[in-house]
């Protein structure tokens, strides 16, 4: 495994925005922003998905005082086909745009991406970005909400939101030290309404790669964090952890268990999608950080990378994930 170690990467401003299930949850009023309802005042659902990019992306660069024009580079991503909310977003800004897909791991890969190009000097201000929203990816992956299909216990749900992060070299209290690409992992699970599940051996191999190979302990983090396993895929993680006898300590929370009360909420398993752990890691992660409560995190992106046309053929659901390490700057 390639651990690409940052010296000089600091995180300029952050944004996050959400959608009504999303404002109902527990980290609601860490968001910058959330909507009442899933149009966000458009006409269709991949439109309201790319509203939340360009407020997500406005939000960020107010907070850091910055124009459009002094962005030197966008990465980002989401879920749609030919990466539809990305491309439409980065086509008005008019800024040099690097487009990455890694399912809802995509986070992890973009913010790493764009911390390379300011760790290299190719950039001062590079701002990375993701989005999903559950009614456009539903009909995408599975069948439109509009349809009423039962769905099973262990489905997540898509979140509904975007997120942005500005990168720069200007010190600030949080740096991004390292970035921890993941390599597929297939353990031949077949389930689309079970991507938990396919999703926790990516994360697990990752993990352990990258603590083998640093040598380093979970304990060393103050929290590690991963994307979107949910209730299923992370129990299956923690079990896979304890069995080879790793020290967990309560160390490990999940986004997708983090930004909905899913005992409150009808979320089934938990969330997942692109904005599931950006969202997460804009707000209350790097909130705690930046509070001094956590030191040195890391965020662990989990991605199921299905097509519909592999469901459709019975394939399985190759999985990947990606890590970001981010830590306090006194």
């Amino acid at each position: 495994m390639a651990i690409i170690q940052f010296h000089d990467v600091y995180v300029t401003s952050r944004s996050a925005v959400g959608g009504p299930v999303e404002a109902k949850g527990p980290l609601a009023e860490q968001f910058d922003k959330c909507y009442e309802d899933t149009y966000c005042g458009e006409d269709c659902f991949e439109k309201a998905e790319r509203r939340l990019l360009y407020d997500a992306s406005d939000i960020a660069l107010r907070k850091a005082q910055l124009q459009v024009s002094d962005l030197d580079v966008l990465v980002g991503g989401d879920l749609l086909n030919q990466l539809m909310s990305s491309h439409y977003f980065a086509k008005d800004l008019q800024v040099p745009f690097i487009g990455m897909y890694a399912a809802c791991a995509t986070s992890s890969l973009v913010i790493g991406t764009a911390a390379m190009w300011i760790e290299h000097h190719m950039a001062s201000h590079a701002m990375a970005f993701t989005s999903s929203h559950t009614a456009a990816a539903e009909r995408q992956f599975r069948f439109p909400n509009e349809y009423g299909i039962q769905k099973k216990d262990t489905t997540t749900t898509t979140v509904c939101g975007a997120g942005a992060i500005v990168l720069g070299t200007k010190p600030s209290n949080i740096k991004v030290t390292a970035f921890v690409p993941g390599k597929i992992v297939d353990w031949n699970h077949t389930d689309a309404n079970d991507m938990g599940l396919a999703m926790a051996p990516a994360a697990y191999d990752t993990l352990t790669t990258y603590l083998k190979e640093s040598k380093q302990k979970i304990t060393d983090f103050d929290r590690i964090v991963t994307g979107d396993l949910s209730q299923v895929g992370f129990a299956f993680l923690t079990d896979l952890l304890t069995q080879e006898q790793y020290e967990i300590e309560n160390r490990l929370s999940d986004c997708g268990l983090m930004i909905y009360d899913n005992s409150k909420q009808d979320v089934f398993c938990g969330g997942s999608g692109c904005a599931c752990s950006m969202c997460v890691s804009m707000s209350d992660l790097l909130n705690r950080l930046e509070q001094g409560e956590y030191h040195r995190i890391m965020v662990l992106a989990t991605g199921a990378l299905l097509s519909p046309v592999a469901v459709q053929q019975k394939g399985t659901i190759p999985c990947i994930a990606h890590g970001i390490v981010y830590e306090r700057s006194e």
